[in-house]
């Protein structure tokens, strides 16, 4: 615990339970939020949930290689989240699930998943970025967060189940503190041990997949979250899972943002292992708009 927030094992083990949803039928379960965290669900925790609640509707010998979702209301942090799963096919090598959270009757987000046997075939990637410094040659949190203790006030309170190191500035920074920067890339992990389930991995990687992701737009201008720079909200989410990772080891976030207009942010981001496997890709859209300070 560090200034009343919980981290390490102890958040761990309270995503757990997060993710761990409670059946409420064949296809349906529930959902909680953590006791303690944002006005609003985080989207990261809503993809997570609805991801455990198709995985327990398919065969355990496949595994999820795709998500893709669309984030369409606030979800409320002090109320369940009802899941129901529409299987939509079952094949030889493949199945699809559409998975769909509600609160208070109205859809908060929905998601469509594929799941797939494993098979072998061709095998390339692209390479880890060159010249990335190490997790551990990286400011943590603690380090970065030290130099801005009015955000004490915010980090202090929400959970941090993810150790997350920023190589460049982060978006919470002063408006001015920011350089413009076309890439953010952050090293992320689980900051505890997970069961060697791959659905919770997977899920993890998806609630992890959320944090960071939006800032790369706001990275390319210098500019920064909150007063004097702007807010935003996801609108849609798409991953892509590659190949096999635990999501309590060390993982490069390499993100960056290919356009901006209308109000919207596209962002893209890669994710390797430190020894360079590239173990999944992630597309989203978010809206952006300026406020003043």
């Amino acid at each position: 615990m560090t200034g009343g927030s919980l981290v390490g094992q102890a958040a761990v083990d309270q995503l757990l339970e997060v993710l761990d949803l409670a059946p409420t039928g064949d296809m349906s379960f529930q959902g909680m939020s953590p006791p303690v965290g944002p006005q609003r669900v985080y989207g990261g925790q809503v993809a997570g949930q609805a991801l455990v609640a198709a995985g327990r509707t398919v065969s355990p010998e496949r595994v999820v290689h795709s998500l893709h979702g669309y984030f369409v209301r606030a979800g409320d942090p002090s109320e369940p989240i009802d899941y129901e799963v529409e299987n939509i096919r079952d094949g030889r090598s493949f199945s699809v699930r559409r998975s769909v959270a509600r609160q208070h009757g109205k859809t908060i987000f929905f998601m469509s998943a594929s799941f797939q046997r494993q098979e072998e075939g061709l095998d390339h990637h692209a390479p880890l970025p060159p010249d990335v410094p190490g997790p551990e040659s990286v400011p943590t949190m603690a380090d970065r967060l030290s130099r801005y203790p009015e955000r004490l006030g915010i980090w202090g309170q929400i959970p941090r189940p993810i150790d997350v190191r920023y190589v460049g500035e982060p978006g919470w920074v002063r408006p001015g503190d920011r350089p413009a920067d076309p890439h953010q890339r952050v090293w992320m992990r689980i900051d505890g041990k997970l069961p060697d389930d791959p659905l919770l991995h997977a899920c993890a990687l998806a609630y992890a997949s959320d944090l960071t992701l939006l800032d790369s737009v706001l990275s390319v201008h210098g500019e920064v979250w909150g007063p004097g720079g702007v807010v935003g909200a996801s609108l849609d989410h798409a991953l892509w899972f590659h190949r096999p990772f635990r999501a309590d080891e060390w993982f490069l976030y390499d993100c960056w943002s290919p356009s901006a207009s209308g109000a919207r942010g596209l962002a893209t981001g890669r994710m390797f292992t430190v020894d360079g496997r590239h173990i999944a890709s992630v597309v989203q859209e978010g809206l952006l708009r300026r406020v003043g300070a």
